[in-house]
């Protein structure tokens, strides 16, 4: 989009052209940050259900003042010729079409009727789909449960909808990132692309969607490096970054690599004998999510690990002591990026924040078919209720990685 942007900034000063753009990003915030620190001031739709049914990005395309396309895949490096092949050129209205007046002032949509689409039942598929994707993009957050539902609903009469299992997956991904989560969503979300994928493996929006949260041997490219120089520029500038309501994760910076590489530190398990109590009162709840959700001989997965107090019980970090420990231990033949991982304590004395971890694991080239299971644990120290008790307490954490067969 730069790239374009520069090219046309003249032709966008004189009135010449208008530039729109359309993302199929599941976290719009990222690109309004985006779109911020390259200056670039006009339009852009978000399409994260996929809806144009594209399989791979960019797609350029040279609209004229009708609504017709009249050039596609265009090059950046040709932008030059707009003037003579498009700007200049007069073109004519297709029959029974508005005249040119009116299209260039085109009607506001208006959001659709949410109880109206709502599907009786003995509905279609088709307007089971509709129903779920209007709640998704005009219901908000208290919706996503139906829009959920209405997804499901669709995959019951219709398991085969590669569509369909990318959208609920995007549904279950929204509704982790709001407060409506469950502990499950993220982990759910990334089963439905992949199930989306396996039926459709040339669909590549698909696709990078897993990579963003993947291993580094699966990357094209690192998705979100360029958060953090574009804040350090914007603030530079004056004035305040775009928020974001999720924060990028580690897997969404990571860099693609070549080779798996373990860790060379050479410290120590911290807890080998399992003397530290258990957390048997659920003071802290765990949630792993494996990307991508099954692995063949020689591939590598990448897992998350988030950790959340249960508010429920009243219960919060106590962090006067020690920082959360992780220790994994592998399987035989199985190679960890890191065995070994901590998260910091924030500066104040107790916290309800969720703490997040992330490494890679990858499986032998002589694997067998079946379920693994990775063992580790983690040591925090966490208080119950507000003038509770605080304690040293240990979570022994299982995460079952299934190995399907063929090679990479």
């Amino acid at each position: 989009m730069p790239g374009w942007h520069d090219a046309t900034r003249q032709m966008q000063q004189r009135g010449d052209v208008r530039m729109v753009g359309i993302i199929p990003e599941q976290h719009p915030e990222r690109c309004r940050l985006f779109m911020q620190w390259k200056q670039m001031g006009w339009p852009i739709l978000v399409d994260p259900l996929n809806l144009l049914g594209v399989s791979a990005v960019p797609i350029t395309l040279a609209i004229d003042e009708y609504g017709i396309i009249r050039g596609k895949n265009l090059r950046v490096d040709a932008a030059a010729e707009l003037d003579e092949t498009f700007l200049s050129k007069s073109f004519d209205p297709p029959a029974g079409s508005a005249s040119r007046e009116s299209a260039e002032q085109p009607a506001q949509p208006a959001a659709p009727s949410l109880e109206d689409l709502k599907p009786g039942p003995s509905a279609s598929i088709q307007a089971w789909r509709a129903y779920g994707d209007a709640l998704v993009l005009w219901g908000g957050d208290d919706r996503l449960d139906e829009a959920i539902g209405a997804y499901q609903r669709v995959l019951e009469l219709d398991p085969s909808g590669g569509p369909t299992h990318f959208r609920l997956g995007v549904a279950l991904r929204k509704r982790y990132d709001s407060a409506r989560r469950q502990p499950n969503d993220f982990s759910a979300a990334v089963r439905q692309w992949r199930l989306a994928l396996d039926i459709d493996p040339n669909q590549y929006i698909w696709r990078r969607r897993i990579q963003q949260y993947g291993p580094r041997l699966d990357k094209p490219y690192s998705f979100y490096d360029w958060v953090h120089q574009a804040r350090e520029e914007i603030l530079a500038r004056g004035e305040e970054p775009a928020p974001l309501r999720v924060e990028p994760g580690g897997a969404e910076f990571a860099h693609p690599a070549e080779t798996f590489t373990s860790e060379t530190s050479e410290r120590t398990e911290p807890d080998p004998r399992g003397r530290i109590h258990r957390d048997e009162a659920g003071f802290i709840r765990a949630e792993t999510t494996i990307v991508p959700p099954v692995i063949r001989p020689g591939e590598s997965a990448r897992i998350h690990v988030v950790f959340r107090p249960n508010t429920a019980i009243k219960a919060h970090w106590n962090n006067e002591a020690g920082d959360l420990e992780y220790w994994l231990t592998p399987p035989e033949g199985w190679q960890a990026g890191q065995r070994s991982l901590t998260v910091a304590n924030p500066p104040a004395l107790v916290s309800l924040e969720a703490r997040k971890i992330e490494f890679e694991v990858r499986c032998p080239e002589n694997a067998q078919p079946g379920q693994v299971q990775l063992s580790s644990y983690a040591l925090y120290y966490v208080c119950e209720d507000v003038n509770g008790t605080c304690l040293y307490r240990r979570q022994d954490i299982q995460i079952p990685i299934e190995v399907i067969a063929g090679s990479p």
